[in-house]
């Protein structure tokens, strides 16, 4: 892990384009920017580890990471490929608990942390702020239920043929995913996820 420079305007521009903080106003961006960094990583490289005390808010910058869990047997469960623009580790974040998964690099990545302590304080603070997290766990809790149900009622194949269909056109090449290595990688990560 590198940190990295960023100027105000750059933050800015982040959090304006996150779901958390979208609609705010600029007081409170005012607030949250003083609490970013910008770090940089290297393919392979962990973001942070599975029970161990919050890292902080992350939003994807560039690049791409994968969530997973560690089975007793040593079997890696992968929850999640995230992507540009994407923000993981939001429960203990705003819980104060421990990281729930282990989350590593995919590739080359810069990645935006956000204190825990101070997002916290926020919630406490503007009931704007509060309600605007609310509604994410919300949206996320219900991507949760249906991939849980989707694991417990559909067959490998089911779901896989699911996750092509779903595939905008302008992202299925009509030769096949040989020419589109990322969205090919995307599709491996959850039809691995599904078996």
């Amino acid at each position: 892990m590198k940190p990295l420079e960023a100027n105000l305007k750059v933050k800015f521009n982040t959090l304006h384009r996150n779901p958390y903080f979208d609609d705010l106003p600029e007081e409170l961006l005012n607030l949250i920017v003083g609490h970013m960094q910008l770090r940089g990583f290297e393919r392979g490289e962990m973001l942070f580890w599975e029970g161990d005390p919050c890292a902080g808010l992350h939003i994807i910058e560039e690049g791409s990471v994968k969530l997973f869990r560690i089975s007793p047997q040593g079997r890696q469960y992968i929850v999640r490929v995230l992507q540009e623009g994407d923000t993981c580790n939001e429960v203990p974040a705003f819980d104060g608990g421990t990281n729930p998964v282990n989350v590593a690099t995919l590739e080359k990545s810069k990645v935006w942390v956000i204190d825990d302590a101070a997002l916290r304080a926020l919630v406490k603070a503007h009931t704007d702020f509060a309600l605007k997290v609310l509604s994410n766990f919300g949206k996320n809790m219900r991507g949760l239920v249906r991939m849980v149900s989707e694991m417990a009622f559909y067959q490998v194949t089911n779901r896989l043929a699911r996750l092509i269909s779903e595939l905008p056109a302008e992202e299925a090449p009509p030769t096949g995913l040989k020419n589109n290595s990322r969205r090919a990688w995307e599709l491996y990560e959850r039809w691995s996820l599904a078996r």
